[in-house]
């Protein structure tokens, strides 16, 4: 029996390192592509995007060799807070892989404590170089605000959280693009939000050591489009 299990993990081992290799020769932009962008972030994300929403991701860093040395210590780019929105999923529309996105998700991307500490982490300990703030297009959490009404259980404080942001509230009622504005309103409140609320964020920022930028997606078009910049 102790033969049988020597020669089972034998062959998992063999088969991982075969599989490895050949995933490695055959997407030359898995790990060393990361590396060639590994100075310009923002290009590479938005490089990434481009794949997305033209259907030829090539879902980078997912070898064996990459996932056996993100194991070890993690080394993400940047920081993306967006919603929760089971459409928005950051490593998908930006083709990224294990250990490039410190991600942070809420209804509505909203800010909270937890939210701000986690980001300030990833600023501080894991030194990311860029942060994005992302909404989306036809946002539930915004949409729930500009329709109004009551919302049932703790559903009700994102909604009256969102109420308590200057540059949601400014929306016109009678804007006829009300809800997109508002989600633009919305990713700006927030990249104001980490300025103010967070000195170490701000420093970085004011030094030129993080770049901050607001972005939205599009559920139609695959896109997403820069909407605030810092």
């Amino acid at each position: 029996m102790q033969t049988n299990i020597r020669l089972y993990l034998f062959l998992s081992l063999f088969t991982a390192g075969m599989i490895s290799a050949l995933y490695s020769c055959t997407n030359p932009t898995n790990h060393s592509g990361a590396a060639d962008a590994a100075g310009a972030p923002l290009e590479r994300l938005l490089a990434g995007n481009e794949r997305f929403n033209h259907f030829t991701s090539v879902h980078p860093d997912e070898d064996l060799k990459h996932r056996l040395q993100e194991a070890e210590k993690q080394h993400p780019f940047a920081v993306v807070l967006t919603c929760s929105d089971s459409r928005v999923a950051p490593e998908l529309i930006f083709d990224q892989g294990i250990g490039d996105l410190f991600v942070i998700r809420t209804a509505g991307n909203i800010i909270g404590g937890v939210e701000l500490g986690s980001i300030e982490y990833a600023v501080e300990h894991l030194g990311v170089r860029l942060l994005v703030v992302m909404g989306h297009e036809n946002c539930g959490a915004v949409k729930a605000f500009v329709e109004g009404g009551k919302a049932p259980g703790h559903i009700q404080d994102i909604i009256d959280s969102l109420n308590q942001e200057q540059e949601i509230r400014s929306i016109p009622l009678t804007d006829s693009h009300r809800l997109d504005h508002c989600i633009t309103a919305n990713v700006q409140h927030g990249m104001r939000q980490l300025l103010s609320q967070s000195p170490l964020i701000r420093e970085k920022a004011e030094k030129k050591e993080l770049q901050i930028i607001g972005m939205k997606y599009n559920l139609h078009d695959f896109k997403v489009e820069q909407v605030a910049l810092y």
